[in-house]
């Protein structure tokens, strides 16, 4: 059995396949367009998911999309006849949800097929059920509580509820207009950072700052004795005048969602331009900590009801690196699962699961503990891609290098000598993090080694911290809390001894969003590190993503294109070792 999944005209469009339970592929989008965050249909992603798979269209049993335009349909009627919003967003909604509801035409134009010859049945899953299924069915547990939690889908912005085996209940539903994940990108518009995902960049800021506005937050924000919560919806605009956003073949866009009360009590927004004074530092942490008082209010509810020690996350707010890794200390949980593309990508994921474990009744089967689910290239397609550059390498040494060992071991002396180098090995990445096949790769014991890549490579508010990768047996020597984390979710603070020795990757209030890399999960990458830390002393190495201000490279030709014209010292591709010649 074979079930193609998709999140379609929404941002994060992506696509996975699942054989008989087992996930094949899956990939975003925007890593073929290379627009970020792309929205529309997920016609490449497809492609390569039927490529990895095996298979032809014809071939796929079931279609998955994590979308479905009647759920809830009565609130949305209610909402639209007493609210009566501006006909232009009722008419582009009405042709969103036309889309979403006629997956089958979209298909059969995208792929050249006949409708009479379709024979994969399609479902579209309610979205929070999705993102419930993207947790919970591809986790190690078998039974867990469950908390869904993002800005809105399906007229829903958090859902709660626990799993069991193959079959998720649902507890509690916070509907439309309120929303933790609209409040947060509220906040985040106000502060100047306006493109479609800005929301991690105030997370980053917020460390700089002090909470001084908190009591403000509280009176937008309000928690409700059922263990939920409401917003004051003065301070908004989405529910009265509506919000624009692009969502067909395009980088998603969001119009403002703010009001002018939120203008009065903090002041002018700031413009993208201008420069960050310690009041937008302070509304950043203020934000963040009335985010986390919501979200553990949230999850300790749900404790009480389920009396369950582990949780799974999911939904775009479940990427709150800095909130997640405090849930040990602010609630009785035990054990987390938050899988890499817990945003809106992860929806195909969801809703394919949903099917297979929910619908159709199946055992699980599969979990996910890696996120090597995208496209890899052979040797004869790196040379391929080297040839296709040749004339441009010529002030760079190209040697071909016969044995890992030696790869990783001149690898790591790079990094040591305090070079930026660019990793490129294996299966790409699945979700928003390189996590060691997609990875530029620098020392993180150079404290200025921040302000090279920004300066050099990766053009970042100055603000923004870098991510730790460390090996799996020595989190505890330099971390608070050693709860692994492979897919880089969660912010744990660095132990105060050893944040001199790591600067680069230690955030200004001591912390550090790590990656835990086990062997077995990645053996080549794990070695690296390890390579790393026998001439070092240190199992650390600073990981960010592939890329200049665009989706992380998914090609070896992408791959070489941002090392050519960057400064970059060194790029390993497979099993090449390029360096530019000083």
């Amino acid at each position: 059995m074979h079930i193609l999944g998709i999140n379609a005209y929404h941002g994060d469009s992506s696509a996975c396949i699942v054989k008989d339970g087992e996930l094949i592929a899956a990939a975003e989008e925007e890593r073929f367009r290379r627009i970020k965050h792309w929205a529309g249909f997920p016609t490449a992603a497809i492609k390569y998911c039927l490529k990895e798979a095996k298979i032809k269209f014809e071939e796929i049993d079931h279609i998955a999309v994590n979308r479905n335009p009647r759920a809830n349909l009565s609130r949305k009627i209610i909402f639209t006849l007493r609210k009566k919003p501006d006909f232009s967003i009722i008419k582009e909604r009405l042709q969103n949800y036309s889309e979403i509801g006629n997956i089958k035409k979209s298909l059969c134009y995208k792929f050249d097929l006949k409708e009479t010859s379709f024979r994969a049945s399609i479902v579209n899953v309610e979205h929070h059920s999705a993102h419930m299924a993207s947790c919970f069915f591809v986790s190690p547990f078998d039974t867990a509580a469950i908390l869904s939690i993002d800005g809105f889908g399906d007229f829903v912005s958090t859902v709660t509820g626990e799993g069991q085996g193959n079959k998720i209940n649902t507890f509690d539903k916070v509907y439309y207009p309120n929303s933790m994940g609209l409040f947060y990108t509220a906040i985040t518009q106000f502060l100047g950072f306006k493109k479609y995902g800005d929301e991690y960049k105030v997370m980053g800021l917020a460390g700089l700052g002090k909470p001084k506005f908190l009591k403000d937050m509280q009176n937008i924000v309000k928690m409700k004795t059922d263990g939920l919560f409401e917003l004051d919806l003065d301070y908004f605009v989405h529910h009265t005048e509506g919000v624009t956003m692009s969502w067909d073949s395009t980088e998603p866009t969001l119009s403002d969602v703010f009001s002018k009360k939120l203008v009065d009590l903090f002041g002018n927004p700031r413009d993208y331009n201008e420069p960050i004074t310690e009041h937008h530092q302070n509304i950043a942490a203020s934000l963040q900590i009335m985010y986390e008082i919501i979200f553990f209010h949230i999850l300790n509810s749900l404790y009480h009801r389920t009396k369950n020690p582990r949780l799974c996350i999911a939904g775009g707010c479940a990427l709150n690196s800095v909130a997640n890794g405090k849930i040990f200390d602010n609630t009785p949980f035990k054990e987390v699962y938050i899988q890499a593309a817990a945003g809106d990508a992860g929806g195909a994921l969801g809703a394919a699961y949903y099917l297979y474990n929910q619908v159709l009744k199946n055992k699980r089967s599969f979990c996910m503990n890696t996120v090597y689910w995208g496209p890899q290239f052979s040797e004869a397609e790196i040379d391929s891609a080297l040839d296709h550059v040749s004339g441009y390498l010529n002030g760079c040494s190209v040697e071909r290098i016969n044995t890992e060992n030696e790869l990783t071991e001149r690898t790591a002396k790079a990094i040591t000598e305090g070079k930026i180098v660019g990793w490129f090995q294996g299966r790409m990445e699945w979700g928003p993090r390189a996590l060691g096949n997609r990875s530029i790769l620098v020392d993180p014991r150079r404290k200025e080694m921040k302000d090279i890549l920004n300066a050099r490579i990766k053009r970042r508010e100055w603000f923004r911290p870098f991510a730790p990768s460390i090996l799996f047996e020595k989190v505890s020597d330099y971390f608070e809390k050693s709860y692994p984390d492979p897919f880089m979710i969660k912010v744990y603070p660095i132990r105060k001894q050893k944040r001199e020795l790591i600067p680069a990757v230690t955030h200004v209030d001591g912390t550090g969003r790590l990656q835990t890399v086990k062997e077995g999960e990645n053996p080549l990458y794990y070695k690296l590190i390890k390579d790393f830390e026998r001439l070092t002393g240190v199992p650390i190495v600073l990981n960010t993503s592939f890329n200049e201000n665009e989706p992380i490279v998914c090609t070896p030709g992408e791959a070489l294109d941002c090392f050519l014209r960057t400064k970059m010292d060194v790029l390993v591709l497979k099993s090449y070792l390029i360096s530019k010649r000083q």
